[in-house]
Parts: C-alpha cells; structure tokens; sequence
C-alpha cells in the first residue's frame, strides 16, 4: 500500500549553495525545493561577491531518499552550484547530547577536602550506618538509570546496544529538560533475561529508579516483574507504562469531544506487544466496552493455538464475540482504533467503515498505520505520534513527570493508582473548556505538565487507594502496575 510520506524535522538538511546574483535566484530555489516535496524552514545568506550569492537552504525533508532528491533537482537548475549538504540530526548527535557537570565547586583546597578526601569519609560512614541516608546525601535522591538491552529499538528492531545509545541518550535529555530528573543511560551487551535483572540489580544502589526502554516482549514482562519484587526502588518500562498513560488521557479528551462513554466503546488495537498490551490492560481495568487486540497472528480470539502467555491472556479476556477475520474487517463499526503496530495498515476507506465520531490513534513512527489526512477525512479525531501533527501521542508527557513524583515522594513501587492518576492529570491540563478534535492532549512544551503529572503520582504514593478487584492474568504476566507504553 503506497503512502506519500511527510516532510519532517527528522529529515532536515542544509544545503550550501552558490548561485547568480540575480533578482529570480533565490526564488528558483525556493520553488524547486517546493515541486521536489519539501518544505523550506530557513534561507540565510552567508556571503556574497558582485556574481553570486552563498546561501544556506534548511529544509524538512521524507526521509534519506528524498533528502537525495531535493540536491539533485537544486543541482539540476542553471546556475546553481551545490557546495555541501548538512544532515541537520547527524550534526546534533555529533559527540553526544548528554554531559555530566559538577553541583559544587571545586575552586580550593578546603572545597575540595570536603567534597572528597578527607571529609567524604564522613558521609560515606553515615551512610554504611543508615543506608537510606543515601537517598538524601547522594545522587541517588534524583537519579535514575535508562537501560535498554537493544532488542527493540523505536520502530526498528533488534539493534543492539551500540546502535540504541542515541535514544537513551535522548531519553535522559528528555528526563531532565522536562522532569529536573538525572538520567543516565546504561546499555546493555546481553540479551538475555537472567544476565539483565542481575546486571540491573548490581547497578541499582546509585538510583532512585529504572526506566527500562526498547526491550523486546515478551521479555521485557518477566524483567520487570523480576526487578520489581527484587528492588526497592521504582522499575517502570515507558514502552508500557509511558504509552499506557498518554493514550488513556488522550482517550479521556477525545471520547469527551466525540461525547461518548468509555463503557459504551468498541476499540481495536493494532499491535499487541509491550505498548498495546500496557494499554489494553489499563482500558479493561478502566471498564471499557470490548477490545479486539489485533497482531501477526490475526485477531487475538479464544481457540487461537501456540501463543504466548501474554497473548493467551488477551485471547482469554477481550474480543467478547471472538472475532478473527482481518484488521479492516475488525475495525468495522468499531468506535476507537489505536495503532502500536507498523506503517500503512489501513486506508482511508477503512476508517470510514467505522462508527460514526470514530476515534484514531495511528501512532507508528514515524509513518502511522493509515495517513493521517486521509483518516481525518472519517474520523471525528485523529492523532498520531509525530510532531509535525495535531495530537501528538507522546511517551514525554508522561515519564518525567511520573519519576519527578516517584522521586519526590521516595517511592518504592511504581503503582497503578500511579498510573491512573498521571493519566488523569495529563487530561485535564488541557481542561474541558479547551478541547476539540485537534487539542486533545497538550503540547509536549506545556510547562504545566510535568508538574502536574509529578503532583498527581506523588499524591497516589503518599496517599494510595484501593483498585477494584481485577483478574491480573497469569503470574509471568505483569499488572498494568508492573505493565503500563513512538516515540521518542
């Protein structure tokens, strides 16, 4: 199924270009870059002689190909010479994007005896006496560490550690530029469960909590319940629990505008790995309608054989009249379609066999499970995970604001009454006067978000409350308390 993919900040490059100084030059530039697809975000002049003009073109781009594209039609027009392309994402990782600074001075000696040598030893030995004195006299009182194994990399797969270093690297940029959260990222050379939670156990006195990110499920279930019980610190797995959160605020908003009860919905979800498992598990605890979980083996449904225990489960408790005709076919009549899945599943003419005031959440990176401009031609709401689209479904307005309360509160556990508490707080930073069908959830630079999102789960931490009583599933299958996950 072909898509015309969209131009984005991703893919942006900035292309040196010499050209005659003439009065139609630079507009040449502007419209080939335009009829080649994308779209120009900056134009600045860099010098100039009495025969040509330099300049520098920075434009959004579809991806590596069509970044290709735009400087052979540049290349292409009469005097115009093309001196260097920049890849503009390339250039930002260049070294790095974290760095460790120092919170105290070391400008003499006096300074320096007490941060180290010979004054250290006395916090070190009140620590030894009273271990939880680490929390308040190390970095272990706002530090947390980012693990990630590689096996399931964003969108692309089993990578491997070396290749997910530059997500986790972004991920504790992302803890500290919205959270005040350290981050840390610790990648991993094994792949296998038992070296995992050992590893992760050694390493866990430095911090005030885990984020395990990009480990493959099921796999990544059985970690984190084992870490769980093993730690007393809170062990929370965005690709779950960060997604979980986000969609049910979202949802919160959407069915508000669509005025349509959770109880009373049909939802389709594309995707039943970590995410969509996360996310089907919270909307069942929250009492919603039915759900059809949807994968590579078709539609979950009672009767389906060899399938794993976190699918069994799914099979055994959604899709109410045991569906198990294709992903179309599923989504017809139904109210709500959530995408975790892959790219250019469905058309625009699926969406609309749906109900109507439907609800689309494709939220594949970077390409969504249908186009978007076309669902938006069916669907009453439609969001995705990109940025350079309306409702932007994104892990950031939820993880740092959940570990700023958890950290906040010296939490143990990450809860689901934390969970749904996050979810509720996201929802309603928008506020019911505000939203429509294109201002679902608020934007990722709301500075109110992570404060609210962190006073709401330090609240349920220092002020829990009983759940209803729920089936958790089989016992290698975590609760959405052990279990709640684009992009970055």
């Amino acid at each position: 199924m072909a898509i015309t993919r969209l131009p984005s900040a991703g893919f942006s490059i900035t292309i040196r270009i010499a050209v005659t100084a003439d009065a139609s030059s630079i507009g040449r530039l502007t419209t080939s870059v335009g009829e080649a697809g994308a779209i120009v975000t900056a134009l600045d002049v860099v010098d100039s002689d009495p025969t040509h003009v330099i300049v520098d073109l920075t434009c959004d781009t579809a991806d590596a190909g069509h970044a290709d594209q735009v400087v052979d039609a540049l290349t292409a027009l009469d005097g115009v010479d093309v001196r260097k392309v920049s890849d503009r994402t390339f250039l930002l990782h260049l070294g790095g994007k974290i760095e460790v600074t120092s919170k105290v001075a070391l400008r003499n000696r006096d300074e320096l005896s007490r941060a180290y040598t010979p004054g250290v030893a006395r916090v070190c030995m009140a620590i030894a006496e009273n271990p939880a004195d680490a929390r308040r006299l190390t970095i272990k009182r706002n530090t947390v560490a980012v693990v990630s194994d590689g096996s399931a990399v964003l969108g692309l797969g089993n990578l491997g550690p070396a290749a997910s270093l530059p997500v986790m690297e972004g991920k504790a940029a992302l803890f500290k530029r919205f959270g005040g959260v350290d981050a840390w990222p610790v990648v991993l050379d094994t792949q296998d469960t038992d070296e995992i939670v050992q590893i992760v156990k050694a390493i866990a006195p430095a911090y005030g909590g885990i984020n395990l990110e990009d480990i493959a499920a099921p796999r990544c279930f059985e970690i984190e319940a084992r870490l769980r019980e093993a730690l007393d610190i809170p062990v929370f797995h965005d690709d779950q629990h960060g997604t979980a959160i986000c969609v049910l605020a979202a949802l919160t908003n959407a069915l508000r505008v669509v005025g349509k009860r959770l109880e009373d919905v049909r939802v389709v979800v594309s995707g039943a790995g970590a995410a969509g498992t996360a996310i089907m598990k919270l909307l069942l605890r929250q009492g919603v309608g039915d759900i059809i979980a949807y994968d590579r083996e078709g539609a979950l449904h009672r009767g389906l054989t060899g399938l794993n225990s976190a699918w069994q489960w799914l099979a055994e408790n959604t899709n109410k009249e045991n569906y198990s005709g294709d992903l179309p076919g599923a989504i017809r009549g139904a109210d709500v379609f959530i995408g975790v899945s892959a790219p250019n599943l469905l058309t625009g003419d699926d969406i609309a066999q749906m109900a109507k005031d439907s609800i689309v959440f494709a939220l594949a990176n970077p390409d969504p499970e249908v186009d978007p401009r076309e669902a938006r031609k069916h669907a009453a709401v439609v969001a995705t995970g990109r940025s350079d689209q309306p409702n932007q479904i994104n892990n950031v307005l939820a993880f740092p604001g959940v570990f700023r309360g958890m950290l906040d509160a010296h939490a143990e556990e990450f809860t689901e009454e934390m969970a749904l508490a996050a979810a509720r707080a996201i929802a309603d930073v928008v506020g019911e006067d505000k939203i429509n069908p294109t201002v679902i959830v608020p934007s990722v630079f709301d500075s109110r978000v992570a404060p609210a999102v962190a006073a709401a789960v330090r609240a349920a931490a220092n002020n829990p409350s009983p759940l209803p009583a729920a089936d958790p599933g089989p016992s290698d299958l975590p609760e959405i308390a052990a279990n709640a996950s684009a992009t970055p």
